[in-house]
């Protein structure tokens, strides 16, 4: 006998199955737009500290595009907390913070520079180019 908790369970496995970690859109329209500015780089690069989305090896900068949700990008509308199982988010967002600086931290060591581009930052194309900009040219 299936009990409700098995639809809800089943439902909310297949949700969180459609949550795509690569080739996202605001990771695209990063993509996009430093690729039209000329920027050549690497995906995804599993040798480097929290697999960076764009890497710049010539200029031996990295680029992660963070979903605001999931990375907590203080002081955005996108940064809601679910209300069930409050105690489980918590600790899942904290370990997410804790590993992204570490990640950054890594990099940093290595000599490598690191732009975070926000999830909410990527809707405005003009202010998206001008920080690429400034942080790609050398």
């Amino acid at each position: 006998m299936r009990r409700p908790f098995d639809d809800v369970a089943s439902n909310r496995r297949a949700l969180m199955s459609r949550v795509r970690g690569k080739d996202t859109k605001p990771e695209l329209a990063v993509r996009c737009a430093a690729h039209g500015m000329g920027f050549r780089f690497r995906l995804h690069r599993r040798d480097m500290p929290g697999t960076p989305d764009l890497v710049f090896p010539k200029l031996k900068k990295v680029i992660f595009v963070h979903g605001c949700f999931w990375h907590r990008h203080l002081g955005c509308r996108k940064t809601t907390t679910p209300k069930a199982h409050a105690d489980y988010w918590k600790s899942k967002f904290d370990t997410n913070i804790e590993r992204d600086a570490k990640n950054l931290a890594a990099l940093r060591e290595r000599g490598w520079k690191a732009l975070v581009v926000w999830e909410c930052e990527t809707s405005n194309e003009i202010a998206l180019q001008a920080q690429l900009v400034r942080f790609l040219t050398p």
